[in-house]
């Protein structure tokens, strides 16, 4: 039987990093990519890159004026800055400083004047606002069992959150989520959700999430149920599909009514992290839970996904953001691995609100109102742990010290709102962890995953949420 709980809208072979990491942030287009065949692919580019000219065409922008980003393959030509004495200099948005030029000086201030103020950016000009028409969720059941996560006995629900679309029947949208809690456990318990995959969704049998862990420790799986906590694994793609050619479909287009986006419309990023709000709604129903201590996470897109999830939901109380980069929590305005023109190029401008396109062409980086280091700062009080793997098996084009510039200016709200900020600005050595504050970081001498700091995370993270010994 089908449980269902409605819920309005509410809010081998290493290769090169320079190799992978591109790939990764540029060519995927879907959760199951590989399963499409050539002629589907270019179809989809085709799609993609008439919505992408449609959208300079509403900015009045042509394609001949839109300025090319740097490439992560440091043999290349136009290969991305990777050197730190050939950083440019930059001046930041003071998060403290009003649009009137007053100092905000205050907790009230922070809270009426200028958050609102940074908000109000971030949805114009970079990430898209939500639109006031989203339908509600239909949150379905579709399976519960008792089974395994390593030699982890577990509670597992396979779900999907089906959106109502009566306004316009051509776009379905079924949002894909899996949760597992300890079966021991006695109370609810917190959870950690997770921007993934799962593999089979909605098939009546076996199934088994695709994890990050690392070699020679369990899994990040393993690590949270032996903590005696749980996960869930949230499919970003069954939301709003990572390409162009999706912007008409998904959570996106059914909003749209099948229409092209508006330049100040929401993108894949904000989209994702509505469908984050929504398995919050889920949750906050599951008797085994604990809907107070829900933690977001995500890595390289779905890093950026997880900083504006933290930023705009309240719900969240922690955050780990892996190797977020550009768009995410590295600071835009530094000239170092991956730049704004490659976020606002055809492939990955799905991920912002059209508006953000501009800034690759008759505006720069240094224009944009907003940077990473108040994205990061909107999550504040509440902790953020910022993650990095090493330039040596990552590769630079994340850019780790962005990042951790990200949360060092991120600083002053923290403080202001009474919390500890990273306790530096000297960029730590590799393997460094700084925990002792609400502003975390630690770059790990792993690749492209969070895999490496899942330890770290929990050992941060239990500060927080209290329970500090495996059971």
């Amino acid at each position: 039987m089908i449980t269902r709980i409605n819920f309005s809208a509410g809010t081998g072979r290493r290769w090169p990093a320079f190799i992978l990491v591109p790939i990764a942030l540029s060519l995927m287009t879907l959760s199951a990519s590989a399963q499409f065949s050539q002629a589907t692919r270019d179809s989809i580019n085709k799609i993609t890159q008439a919505d992408y000219a449609q959208m300079l065409g509403q900015l009045g922008l042509t394609a001949d004026g839109m300025r090319r980003g740097p490439s992560g393959d440091p043999s290349a030509p136009n290969a991305a800055n990777r050197f730190e004495d050939k950083v440019n200099a930059y001046s930041l948005p003071d998060p403290l400083q009003a649009k009137s030029g007053k100092k905000v000086k205050s907790a009230p201030e922070w809270w009426n004047v200028r958050r609102p103020e940074i908000v109000a950016d971030f949805d114009h000009e970079v990430y898209g606002k939500l639109p006031a028409n989203i339908p509600g969720v239909t949150w379905e059941t579709v399976y519960v069992r008792d089974t395994v996560v390593g030699n982890m006995p577990i509670h597992e629900k396979l779900l999907k959150g089906v959106v109502d679309n009566s306004s316009y029947p051509s776009v379905k949208v079924e949002i894909e989520l899996l949760v597992a809690t300890p079966s021991k456990s006695t109370q609810p318990v917190p959870v950690v959700i997770e921007f993934g995959w799962i593999k089979n969704p909605f098939n009546r049998g076996p199934v088994q999430p695709l994890g990050l862990g690392s070699a020679g420790e369990p899994t990040w799986k393993e690590q949270l149920i032996m903590r005696g906590w749980g996960y869930a694994i949230l499919v970003p793609s069954s939301i709003q599909a990572d390409n162009g050619a999706g912007l008409t479909q998904g959570i996106i287009g059914l909003v749209n009514k099948g229409q092209y986006r508006k330049p100040a419309d929401w993108g894949a990023l904000r989209a994702w992290a509505w469908g984050a709000s929504r398995v919050i709604d889920y949750l906050e129903t599951d008797k085994n839970v604990d809907s107070k201590r829900l933690a977001i996470e995500g890595l390289s897109r779905y890093g950026k996904a997880t900083a504006v999830a933290m930023a705009f939901e309240p719900r969240f109380s922690l955050a780990f953001i892996g190797s977020s980069g550009a768009g995410g929590a590295k600071i835009l305005r530094r000239i170092f691995g991956e730049q704004i023109e490659n976020l606002c190029s055809s492939g990955e401008y799905q991920w912002f609100a059209g508006n953000f396109i501009r800034y690759a062409s008759k505006l720069t980086a240094q224009d944009v109102p907003v940077d990473a280091h108040e994205l990061i700062a909107l999550c504040a009080p509440r902790p953020v742990f910022i993650s990095s793997g090493s330039p040596q098996v990552e590769g630079q084009w994340v850019d780790a010290k962005g990042m951790f510039l990200g949360g060092v200016h991120a600083g002053p709200v923290y403080r202001l709102l009474g919390k500890k900020d990273l306790g530096t600005n000297t960029f730590p050595k590799l393997g460094t962890a700084l925990t002792d504050g609400e502003i975390a970081f630690r770059q790990h001498s792993g690749g492209h995953s969070t895999g490496p700091n899942w330890s770290t995370w929990i050992a941060w993270a239990c500060r927080y949420w209290g329970t500090c010994s495996y059971e």
